[in-house]
């Protein structure tokens, strides 16, 4: 069972019943601060606002092959894939083994990090690029209103709505031992969702909206 649990507001947050939260909105922050076990978020819908929200997306996509308003990316083989040239994101198809076979990720990534860095995940090495001019803008709006230096960003490109990503914890040896996340959308709406260990079933859900 699902409630929709908020302060004053009305908060689009969604919580099932078990998980002890508390939700309160915060004229300060602009944003619902929410408590939960071993954990505290900051929720905002519209953190960068729409002027910047929707420069990003072009900033993300813009390439020398494809009009990125209206392509289906869905479509691009791999070949051509690998033969686009993107003016600001070394976007790549990355593989995971399974069961004797080679399998693409549901999504396009790209990380840009701080020099000599690297993230491992699903058995996964990723090298780092250098941050870029648009990169460190977002970087520091995020930074400005955390208080807190973020050194790496893991960019996924969910293509359509069959691409995503499984549940992890981000518990990688190089975030270290109680990291802190920043988490931000472009485009259509996602649905983030959290559960709790010991029940898969008691999760926690905040759509994020574009910006």
């Amino acid at each position: 069972m699902e409630l929709a649990i908020g302060r004053e507001r009305g908060s689009p947050i969604r919580v099932c019943t078990g998980i002890p939260c508390d939700i309160h909105w915060s004229a300060e922050l602009g944003g619902y601060r929410v408590q939960i076990p071993k954990g505290e978020l900051v929720y905002i819908e519209n953190f960068f606002g729409r002027e910047v929200s929707d420069r990003a997306i072009s900033y993300f996509q813009e390439n020398d092959s494809f009009d990125w308003k209206s392509h289906c990316w869905r479509g691009v083989s791999h070949d051509h894939f690998q033969a686009i040239q993107f003016a600001n994101i070394q976007w790549k198809q990355e593989y995971i083994g399974m069961y004797g076979r080679r399998i693409p990720l549901p999504r396009l990534t790209s990380l840009y990090a701080d020099a000599d860095l690297s993230y491992s995940y699903s058995g996964l090495v990723s090298t780092a690029n250098e941050w870029n001019k648009g990169l460190l803008y977002l970087r520091e709006r995020v930074e400005s209103f955390a208080g807190h230096r973020f050194n790496s960003v893991l960019l996924n490109w969910y293509r359509d709505g069959k691409d995503g990503l499984s549940w992890h914890a981000d518990d990688e040896p190089e975030l270290g031992r109680n990291p802190i996340i920043a988490s931000a959308s472009f485009g259509s709406s996602r649905d983030f969702t959290l559960r709790m260990n010991h029940d898969h079933q008691l999760k926690l859900t905040l759509p994020l909206r574009h910006g």
